[in-house]
């Protein structure tokens, strides 16, 4: 049940992925450039990431928890206050990919190991504020409903973290 929810929300969120940037472009008047396409697709991405996905997480997580009402009211405010925190990360993550999207074609040494490095440190902040909130959430739910969440939490952002990925041009 798990696996085919995640996967379904995979599907979505993939096509979502793949068709916003087509929608954008097509509305365009002009013809695009490489880095108008660029610049695009980011926004795109950058308009799924805050709101498609948040809906989409909010039912994945609502159906796949099965929640009783009182950890229902235990569990949304301490991931709102999550949601929060990781959204600040991911705005800093979106900003070296938009560094990366833009100076791909030029990069330098120094450049690829900077961005490496911060994506690095971003990468390390998300698993440190994911294992704290893990602990906040075992204070409010029974640790085997915290393991499931951790586990749904860690599939979705490997889908997001996949799409994104693939949709970057490897260093050359």
């Amino acid at each position: 049940m798990i696996r085919i929810a995640l996967l379904k929300a995979g599907i979505v969120l993939t096509l979502a992925l793949c068709l916003s940037p087509r929608v954008v472009l097509a509305q365009a008047t002009k013809v695009a450039t490489p880095d108008d396409t660029r610049e695009a697709n980011l926004r795109a991405y950058v308009e799924l990431l805050r709101s498609d996905l948040r809906s989409q997480k909010t039912a994945i997580i609502t159906e796949l928890m099965g929640f009783t009402e009182a950890e229902d009211a235990r569990f949304w405010p301490v991931y709102r206050e999550y949601e929060t925190e990781l959204a600040k990360v991911n705005d800093e993550r979106m900003a070296l990919i938009k560094e990366y999207a833009a100076n791909y074609e030029k990069l330098t040494d120094e450049a690829a190991d900077r961005l490496a490095r911060g994506a690095l440190d971003v990468e390390g902040r998300r698993n440190a504020l994911k294992a704290r909130y893990y602990d906040r959430f075992k204070s409010v739910l029974p640790p085997k409903a915290a393991a499931r969440f951790l586990q749904v939490e860690n599939q979705l952002l490997l889908i997001l973290d996949l799409q994104v990925a693939a949709a970057l041009p490897i260093v050359q």
